[in-house]
């Protein structure tokens, strides 16, 4: 071997639709979110709107593959860009307005877990978001995920949810 290693990771198109939208219903499915016959209805509607917002550049992913099977995704995760008013920090100082990135669809393959690939996508969405001008990520940690985001610095926030 070269030294390279295992996985790669690169940037999602909109060709790559597919699996990100099997991985956002097998995300929810794995969380007991997603009842059998939604599951389609929602791979639907997540194709759909994935081909109106990775276009604009307000969604973008990355998807790891093993290095000597680029064809084979094992993992991602994208980020949702979203602009946000002026407001505090945690601290309550003021938090620089701008692109605020919702962390979303962050998924691993069950035979691939606990290979790091999760880990890798965060880095990569996280050193992203710092080069392109994102003032601030957010997002909702499944049980199976928090011990990551808490490891990397996420911290719980408290936020509230209101069905409409």
């Amino acid at each position: 071997m070269d030294g390279a290693p295992p996985f790669a990771i690169r940037r999602a198109t909109i060709d790559d639709i597919p699996a990100l939208a099997r991985h956002r219903c097998e995300m929810f499915r794995d969380m007991n979110q997603l009842l059998p016959e939604a599951y389609p209805l929602l791979a639907d509607a997540t194709a759909r709107y994935l081909a109106e917002v990775i276009p604009t550049g307000s969604y973008v992913a990355w998807l790891v593959t093993p290095r000597e099977r680029p064809e084979t995704v094992v993992a991602g995760g994208g980020l949702q860009l979203r602009q946000i008013a002026p407001r505090p920090d945690e601290a309550g100082r003021l938090l620089k307005p701008g692109l605020q990135g919702l962390v979303v669809n962050v998924y691993t393959e069950k035979e691939w877990r606990r290979s790091g690939l999760g880990e890798l996508v965060m880095y990569t969405i996280i050193e992203w978001a710092r080069a392109n001008g994102v003032v601030s990520l957010v997002l909702h940690a499944s049980s199976m995920g928090r011990p990551l985001y808490e490891r990397l610095g996420f911290t719980p926030t408290n936020e509230m949810s209101y069905p409409i």
